[in-house]
């Protein structure tokens, strides 16, 4: 799979890069947070990363005096399993290289989207780039299996919180996973076999050959 660069022009479609912001702090607190033995985690908001300096910017500049979280996704991942979209957009940085698996929701059709559809970016440590509410992501991958991931997650507050209790009334009502999170899963991922709307076909992209 072709791995480019979130500074090629192929990504305006899915996003953009935002520069302006300290972000030292941050990736130094990240840094201190160890990597689960194996797969991934993820927390909404992590209070030592909330303490930041750059935290207020989030809310303030970032997300235009809208409350925010900052969470962190971390760990080692290659495979795609999953794509979610949510009503805002999700804002992200790593302290080292990672890739975003993407997609846009216009691409899904009669509820389904076909994998072939996805496209990889690859993201520089330290550069905080938006993930436009419309483009379908998950968990991000690795670069280095040994040194994995670890991936700052902005987000509106409450955002990944246990899901409402809602009666369905459109097809879409049937992917709310959790607070403002729609997933589509693989038939091949953990969260299908948890109940997940099964929306992805084809292959369940796995880079791991590819960086």
């Amino acid at each position: 799979m072709e791995i480019k660069s979130v500074f090629d022009a192929d990504f305006v479609r899915y996003g953009q890069v935002h520069e302006g912001y300290e972000l030292g702090g941050l990736l130094t607190a990240m840094k201190t947070i160890p990597l689960p033995e194996e797969g991934t985690a993820y927390r909404p908001a992590i209070p030592e990363l909330e303490t930041q300096s750059v935290f207020h910017q989030f809310e303030q500049n970032v997300f235009g005096g809208m409350p925010v979280q900052l969470g962190m996704c971390w760990g080692r991942n290659t495979k795609l399993n999953c794509l979610e979209y949510h009503r805002d957009s999700e804002f992200n940085v790593g302290t080292g290289d990672f890739i975003l698996l993407l997609a846009k929701q216009d691409e899904i059709v009669d509820g389904v989207l076909d994998t072939s559809k996805v496209k990889a970016f690859r993201v520089p440590a330290g550069v905080l780039v938006e993930v436009y509410a419309t483009t379908l992501h998950y968990a991000p991958c690795h670069v280095n299996e040994t040194e994995g991931f670890r991936v700052a997650v902005v987000l509106s507050r409450d955002t990944n919180g246990p899901r409402p209790e809602i009666e369905p009334v459109t097809v879409e009502d049937k992917l709310l996973w959790a607070r403002n999170k729609w997933l589509l899963a693989h038939e091949d991922s953990v969260e299908a076999k948890q109940g997940a709307a099964v929306r992805l076909s084809g292959t369940n992209i796995d880079i791991a050959n590819d960086i």
